[in-house]
């Protein structure tokens, strides 16, 4: 979300995601921090720095958070629900208007639920109303209790999005939620994130030694996938494979015509339909 709110400091024309709440959701000190990249070379400075470690990683964030919001928008009509796996401090839920109407539940660890809450409160008064956030542990903790006990039906089409957490999980805690993901009703839709197998086994680093050392020699990042594998492993849950994107792609759709930003090979993202089973 620091991403996010940084990028609010560029002009309209050049930005890649809109966002007016990001900055809000910050803690006091994050904020603080953004204010100061309003200073147009002192931002240039820190995403240079972060693309000399990680190449790429700011820009395939910012892809990420954007082909999400606009496949939220365009599935508004036919879905009856939305659920975020690892919500965060994402802001769509309180920003995209067409998701307004529908019932939103945002599922995260317990103390991103409460400090998510903190802020909702500080922004709005209180959490909307057609939001309900739920603190769970996907390794350990049982997704469909946990959300039919929050009224969730799966019964209803619902758009499942999964940012940005596959790579936290063992394989058992990814599959478990899959075993989840398996009842949803036909015509459900699933946005879900996960790092290249290649890259988590040290066979390929595409230029990300810094970030190897940091998430996977640490143990922080556990699970990954290949592309190739992807559309079997969502078939044996009842999914259908629509689209498996590289970000470089992402970065030719949303970041060419803006701004020059480098994206990375590291990270893809899946976007899938329920089928009948």
């Amino acid at each position: 979300m620091v991403l996010i709110a940084v990028e609010q400091s560029f002009p309209k024309e050049e930005r890649i995601v809109d966002d007016a709440l990001a900055y809000r959701m910050l803690p006091l000190g994050a904020k603080l921090f953004v204010g100061l990249l309003r200073f147009s070379w002192l931002r240039s400075w820190l995403i240079g720095m972060s693309e000399k470690n990680n190449p790429g990683i700011w820009g395939g964030l910012l892809c990420r958070k954007r082909y999400i919001g606009d496949k939220l928008v365009a599935e508004s009509t036919k879905i009856d629900a939305v659920v975020n796996l690892g919500a965060g401090f994402d802001t769509q839920a309180y920003r995209i208007s067409s998701i307004s109407r529908l019932p939103v539940w945002e599922v995260d660890q317990r103390r991103n639920v409460v400090a998510k809450e903190k802020r909702l409160k500080e922004i709005f008064g209180e959490v909307p109303s057609h939001v309900r956030l739920l603190a769970i542990d996907f390794d350990h903790e049982d997704l469909r209790t946990a959300l039919s006990s929050s009224g969730h039906l799966l019964t209803k089409r619902t758009f499942f999005v999964w940012e940005g957490v596959s790579q936290y999980l063992t394989e058992q805690g990814v599959r478990k939620t899959f075993d989840f993901l398996a009842n949803a009703a036909v015509g459900s839709c699933l946005a879900f994130t996960y790092v290249r197998k290649d890259f988590l086994v040290g066979k390929a680093p595409y230029r990300w030694e810094s970030g190897y050392n940091r998430f996977v020699a640490t143990g922080v990042w556990r699970f990954g996938m290949e592309p190739e594998a992807v559309a079997s492993f969502l078939t044996d849950y009842g999914w259908s494979l629509i689209e498996d994107v590289g970000y470089d792609d992402l970065a030719r759709r949303y970041i060419a015509p803006r701004r020059g930003l480098a994206s990375t090979p590291v990270e893809r993202i899946v976007y899938a339909e329920k089928l009948g089973r």
